[in-house]
C-alpha cells in the first residue's frame, strides 16, 4: 500500500480498455497488459506527485501481473464492487477512479473519490 498522503489512482481496466474499439475483445488479457504497461511508463497525466496506481482487472484479464509502478488487483467477483471496496479502504486518502461507468462513478463519489474518464489514461487512437 502506498503512503497515506499520496494520491491513489484506481483504474477500471475493463472500462478503459473497452473505451477504444481497437480489437481488445480478441485478447482481453493482452489489452489489460498493454494498459498496465502504458500506466507504468507514463503514469497519470496531470498527477506528477506521489501516486499509487492500482489497475483493477476481472474476468479474462485475471492473471495480469503487476509491474513496478502499477499494482494489479484481480477482482474476486464484480470489478465495480472491488473498486468501491478499495475506495472505502482508502479512508481520508485522496482517490481518483478512472472509469466511464456511470453507476460506478456515482458509488465512488458518494465515498469521496474523484472520477475521471478513460481518456485520462488512454487517449483516442491517433492522439498518442
Amino acid at each position: 500500500m502506498g503512503e497515506a498522503g499520496s494520491l491513489l489512482v484506481i483504474v477500471d481496466a475493463a472500462n478503459v480498455v473497452g473505451s477504444v474499439p481497437d480489437g481488445w475483445w480478441r485478447d482481453r488479457r493482452g489489452a489489460a497488459e498493454r494498459l498496465r504497461d502504458r500506466l507504468a511508463e507514463r503514469g497519470v497525466p496531470g498527477h506528477p506527485g506521489p501516486v499509487e496506481i492500482v489497475l483493477v482487472v476481472e474476468g479474462a484479464a485475471r492473471g495480469v501481473e503487476p509491474v513496478p509502478g502499477v499494482r494489479v488487483a484481480a477482482a474476486p467477483g464484480s470489478g465495480d464492487d472491488h473498486m468501491v471496496a478499495l475506495v472505502a479502504e482508502a479512508g481520508d486518502r485522496p482517490v481518483l477512479v478512472v472509469t466511464a461507468d456511470r453507476e460506478l462513478r456515482r458509488r465512488v463519489t458518494e465515498l469521496g473519490a474523484d472520477v475521471a474518464g478513460p481518456r485520462t489514461v488512454r487517449p483516442a487512437p491517433g492522439r498518442d
